[in-house]
């Protein structure tokens, strides 16, 4: 008997709310990676695409391939009491990543064993090739990075709302560092919430009817987290999915947003 799980299907997300600790199970694709790097921990996000895989920043991985890295499922700080652990088998960096410009900013982790997919623990839809996000498309973001520049890591889950910024928008704020592989989203001018330091890897999702598409993966933002004048910039997963699809022959769906 063949038993399908879709991807993108949040049971337990029944409640959103930005900017604030995240319920338990609202978001089952969640990852926390701990990478040791030059002695000490570091920590960025992924998502669960499906049982085996782990989507994450090329930015938080680069030399660190033969790093053995820790993935933790979202619940585990979301007061759930369910965790799951596992190592990475393997490391995939894109093969056109660009450091420091952070073009193609995107890492694929293949977990040391798969993972039992349950109401806490559940893969992510990816948005495919000609995905389209227009300016103001709401937006979900997740992680345990910090609450603010300089401020300290949350224990627990934290999820934040931000609308899509256009990349014209955005290639004007950064002075042209933007690219077509990247899709940004914030509240220009008003600042306040986005992304900050440990959030890197982790997902920016919107929803389909009633799946959820991850469109982005946390990259980059400026040196002060909420500067109103920086939207937060992540790398475009519908630009890649084709080089993602092809690392691996695992079936997942996609998801195609016009």
């Amino acid at each position: 008997m063949i038993v399908f799980v879709f991807c993108g299907q949040a049971p337990l997300n029944t409640k959103i709310v930005g900017g604030e600790a995240a319920t338990a199970g609202a978001w089952p694709w969640q990852v926390s990676l701990h990478i040791t790097c030059n002695g000490n921990l570091c920590y960025c996000g992924g998502s669960l695409i499906n049982k085996d895989w782990v989507l994450s920043a090329a930015h938080c991985l680069q030399g660190y391939v033969e790093t053995l890295n820790k993935a933790k499922d979202t619940t585990v700080d979301n007061n759930s009491g369910i965790k799951t652990n596992r190592t990475a088998s393997r490391i995939i960096i894109h093969p056109t990543y660009n450091n420091p410009k952070h073009d193609n900013d995107i890492a694929l982790l293949q977990l040391s064993s798969s993972v039992t997919f349950t109401d806490y623990i559940r893969p992510v839809c990816l948005a495919a090739a000609g995905s389209k996000f227009a300016a103001g498309t709401e937006t979900w973001v997740t992680g345990w990075g910090k609450l603010q520049s300089g401020g300290s890591f949350p224990d627990i889950l934290q999820e934040v709302q931000v609308p899509v910024v256009s990349n014209s928008d955005c290639y004007n704020a950064y002075g042209g560092l933007v690219t077509n592989n990247m899709i940004c989203a914030g509240l220009i001018k008003v600042g306040g919430k986005g992304p900050c330091h440990g959030d890197s890897g982790g997902p920016m999702v919107g929803r389909n009817g009633s799946l959820w598409i991850q469109s982005g993966i946390v990259s980059f933002a400026w040196a002060k987290c909420d500067d109103p004048r920086y939207p937060g910039v992540y790398a475009r997963v519908s630009h890649s999915y084709i080089v993602i699809f092809a690392i691996y022959s695992f079936s997942f769906k996609i998801i195609l947003k016009s």
